[in-house]
């Protein structure tokens, strides 16, 4: 028989290794809440006697929550190749920036973001890799690298030996290993704040200085808003196309805010966060930009900037 409780408050109280699990998983806030109520579901829709027969229910949370990750992911690939324009995870905000005016969850908890750890695992840059990896991959390669999940517990999630586990987080480890560590939060926000004040100035020049020649700038706006459906690529033409948007558009305001728990910027319009961009800054340049604007992936941010 089991020997751990199996009441709300005992199953309430992993929900946030959970969330930490799913997020990173699927890179996203939304389908990261669901998995986890899916899997509370099943916990609650097994009978009584079954649940105390149960020694751990966290770690069978966390192998029912995985296991609906990865149907998820194979699923989200497929929707995601249709998706207007690039795909990129939902950015996270600092945890005294978000908005949790919508209550509490069924578990008890406030928005799922709250409950998200911001380290390098959720780092942009890291994210996005792990976009190119296989479903089984992702899976293998979260669960051991950053959870220290051992492979046999990951073998009984994929359904494989724990040798085959351990041959997909190496291959996985080979696609990271592309994903430098980020600079130091006071090197990064010192290029940030700089891109900001080149961008509020309208300086080209200034820009192009600031931006890697070999530069990538991709968006996501869901098709719900406008942007370039593909990467913008050269430092020169994203200098160009950053004071294009400031021309068009006109009472934008640029706010320095922590991103994935690096130093990023956010773009508010009458108090209302419209953008969301991420840097990877390599030798004192920024080589890469993600800016997120479809509006569904800016909840976490409650739509509106902390000032």
């Amino acid at each position: 028989m089991g020997t751990v409780g199996t009441g709300a408050e005992e199953t309430a109280g992993e929900r946030r290794q959970l969330i930490n699990v799913a997020y990173r998983l699927l890179g996203s806030v939304t389908e990261a809440e669901d998995a986890v109520q899916a899997a509370y579901a099943r916990w609650y829709g097994l009978p009584r006697s079954r649940r105390e027969e149960i020694l751990s229910p966290g770690a069978w949370l966390t192998t029912v929550t995985s296991r609906i990750c990865l149907d998820l992911l194979g699923s989200v690939r497929a929707r995601r190749e249709r998706y207007a324009g690039a795909w990129l995870p939902e950015p996270l905000p600092d945890r005294t920036e978000w908005d949790q005016a919508g209550g509490a969850d069924p578990t008890g908890s406030a928005d799922p973001a709250d409950q998200i750890v911001l380290d390098e695992s959720v780092g942009m840059a890291f994210l996005v890799v792990l976009e190119t990896m296989t479903p089984a991959e992702r899976v293998a390669f979260v669960l051991h690298e950053v959870f220290r999940y051992p492979y046999a517990e990951i073998a009984g999630i994929l359904g494989r030996t724990p040798a085959a586990c351990k041959q997909l987080a190496a291959s996985a480890r080979r696609r990271a290993s592309v994903a430098r560590p980020p600079v130091t939060a006071t090197g990064q926000a010192h290029v940030v704040r700089r891109v900001k004040e080149a961008w509020e100035s309208k300086d080209i020049t200034a820009l192009v200085g600031l931006l890697n020649p070999a530069a990538v700038m991709t968006a996501d706006g869901g098709g719900m808003v406008g942007t370039v459906l593909r990467p913008v690529e050269g430092g020169a033409r994203i200098a160009q196309y950053m004071v294009a948007i400031a021309d068009k558009a006109p009472g934008l305001e640029l706010l320095e805010r922590s991103v994935n728990g690096v130093p990023g910027l956010v773009a508010q319009r009458a108090g209302a966060v419209v953008t969301v961009a991420s840097f990877d800054v390599l030798d004192g340049r920024v080589a890469r930009i993600w800016a997120v604007r479809n509006p569904e992936k800016l909840r976490p941010w409650g739509g509106r900037a902390v000032r």
